[in-house]
């Protein structure tokens, strides 16, 4: 190889990197002017934004006077007074109107203060042995029962627990329990 084709070489050589250099000096420029216009258009948003909250904000209060002159001029309305709010239920209730005829009866609710006079709970029989349930096995779900998740779990269990009244079978006072669960 000829010392001018070297020098040749090496100028093409020197040339590729000073136009690679350019090249990227002029690339790092348009990602900065980029990121740029990127800020510009973000603060453009904003203030679009404010502008868009301003205009509702001055149309809404302006609105609020018309309304305000509607009201008193054609319509004759005013802000209520203190004696036309109510106090409690009754106040309220006064203005419904009467019972129908056929409405249903209110409910009421029935409460007991003492023992005296109850009749006593008919016994609880096994529906497959026949034999009178120990009353003893029901009272760790009565235990249960006095947390919050133990009255949901004891609702539960008797709400699954099929109760047949054998009032059929000659008129004992003995109901037949269905113990166990998935059908059984």
């Amino acid at each position: 190889m000829t010392p001018q084709a070297r020098i040749h070489r090496i100028g093409w050589f020197a040339l590729m990197t000073i136009c690679t250099a350019l090249y990227g000096v002029l690339h790092f420029q348009v990602w900065s002017l980029s990121s740029e216009v990127t800020k510009a258009e973000r603060v453009i948003v904003s203030l679009e934004e404010q502008n868009m909250l301003l205009e509702t904000e001055f149309l809404t209060r302006s609105n609020q006077v018309q309304l305000a002159a509607w009201n008193r001029v054609d319509f004759g309305y005013k802000a209520p007074e203190a004696s036309q709010f109510i106090g409690n239920e009754r106040q309220l209730a006064q203005f419904g109107s009467p019972r129908h005829v056929a409405a249903p009866e209110e409910l009421q609710f029935a409460s007991l203060d003492s023992e005296d006079g109850v009749e006593q709970l008919p016994r609880l029989v096994s529906p497959i042995t026949g034999e009178p349930i120990d009353v003893a096995l029901l009272e760790p779900v009565r235990e249960e029962r006095a947390s919050a998740s133990g009255l949901v779990l004891g609702l539960a269990a008797s709400a699954r627990v099929p109760l047949n009244a054998s009032a059929s079978s000659g008129g004992s006072s003995m109901v037949r329990v269905a113990l166990g669960g998935s059908g059984q």
